[in-house]
């Protein structure tokens, strides 16, 4: 099997979460371009109102392309406070929450340079509690035509994906709000615990 290509996220979706469980070798993109309104620095949770979008200041790049990996964090807004009071918010009262509270909470007290170097860290510790064990590569540079190309994967574009059907699973507002699909991984986390890794095999559509 050829390796899945994904881009770099903050708590990424299910989705690409899915890939990382399915293919054994996963690639993530450094080399691109870097895109605004993405997975790339945002994530979307399930707040007590409905689903609710979290998004990582970076600092403005000084030309009109950038390199992903060179994407650095703006501490504008005192962000990772109010990342944190929303995550607490929206998940303490979750089965798992208080599980995997510590190993998170450390993540938005330490400054980080590099949006790439964040998100990375973020992933680690998921797959770790996931018990995911994907081979990852990074790129080295960018190409354009590749297989398994799942870069695509954004919260503003709705492409078929024929691999991928998400199988529902508990969350703690489904009485309210119905299940809200594919949000970030953290969700999945903190209401199946390492259970999760079960939806990742059970979501998976073979061709």
């Amino acid at each position: 099997m050829k390796p899945a290509y994904i881009s770099t996220a903050y708590l990424g979706p299910v989705q690409q979460y899915s890939k990382m469980f399915h293919f054994p070798e996963v690639r993530i993109e450094t080399s691109e371009n870097y895109l605004k309104q993405s997975y790339r620095n945002r994530c979307i949770i399930a707040g007590a109102n409905g689903p609710l979008p979290l998004s990582v200041p970076i600092v403005k790049p000084d030309t009109l392309k950038c390199l992903t990996k060179d994407i650095r964090i703006s501490d504008h807004g005192n962000w990772r406070h109010l990342h944190w009071n929303a995550i607490v918010s929206a998940y303490n009262s979750t089965p798992f929450f208080e599980y995997y509270e510590d190993d998170f909470a450390p993540f938005y007290e330490k400054k980080y340079e590099f949006l790439f170097d964040f998100n990375e860290e973020l992933r680690m510790l998921i797959c770790q509690l996931l018990d995911i064990q994907p081979q990852i590569q990074y790129t080295t540079s960018f190409e354009a035509d590749v297989e398994n190309d799942f870069r695509w994967i954004s919260p503003k574009q709705d492409i078929a994906d024929p691999s991928f059907l998400l199988k529902p699973y508990y969350q703690v507002f489904q009485d309210k709000h119905g299940f809200l699909p594919n949000l970030s991984i953290i969700d999945l986390l903190f209401n199946t615990g390492n259970e999760g890794i079960l939806i990742l095999r059970d979501s998976f559509v073979s061709e």
